[in-house]
C-alpha cells in the first residue's frame, strides 16, 4: 500500500508524536512557541493524520489521546523510496551517482556505504559481485560503459 504524502505541517506534528509519544491535542499545543496555532486547527490536522493512517487514538471520557502508528523510521524509508522512484527512475545507483557528481558524498562515506551493502547481502546469503568493490580496487578498469544506464 502506498503511503500518503505528508505536508510540512503534518510532518512537524508527527515529529512531536515520534519524540514525545501519545499526546492530547492540548498537550500538543503546549509544545508550540508563540504565536501558537489555534486548537481547532491542530485538532483538524491531527484528525487528518488519523484518516491518513499515521495516528490512532484512545478515548478518555470526552477527549482523545492520539499516538503514532507509523514509526519515524518507517516513514523515512517510505519517503526515500518514493523520492528514488520519482526522481531517479527507481535506481539507488542513480542516487549515489548523483551524490558523487555533486561531491556531497566523500570517498570514505562511499566506502562505508559499500561495506554496509556487502554486509547486508552477506547476511541474507545472496551471492553477488560488487562493481563498486572492483572499482575501488582498480578504478581505471571502471568505465561508464559497464552500466546499461546513463549515470556517468
Amino acid at each position: 500500500m502506498q503511503q500518503k504524502a505528508l505536508t510540512q505541517k503534518e510532518e512537524e506534528i508527527m515529529g512531536f508524536f515520534w519524540e514525545k509519544g501519545p499526546l492530547f491535542v492540548k498537550q500538543l499545543l503546549d509544545y508550540y512557541d508563540e504565536p501558537k496555532p489555534h486548537f481547532n486547527t491542530l485538532s483538524t490536522i491531527v484528525r487528518g493524520l488519523e484518516e491518513k493512517g499515521f495516528l490512532s487514538h484512545t478515548v478518555y471520557g470526552n477527549t482523545y489521546q492520539y499516538h503514532a502508528i507509523i514509526t519515524e523510521e518507517a516513514y523515512s524509508k517510505a519517503t526515500l523510496r518514493q523520492v528514488v522512484k520519482k526522481y531517479f527512475d527507481n535506481s539507488y545507483l542513480g542516487v549515489v551517482s548523483s551524490l558523487v557528481k555533486e561531491e556531497t558524498i566523500s570517498l570514505d562515506d562511499l566506502k562505508k556505504l559499500i561495506a554496509d551493502v556487502e554486509k547486508a547481502h552477506k547476511q541474507t546469503r545472496q551471492p553477488w559481485v560488487s562493481l563498486y568493490s572492483i572499482w575501488l580496487k582498480q578504478p581505471s578498469a571502471w568505465h561508464c560503459s559497464t552500466f546499461s544506464t546513463n549515470y556517468c
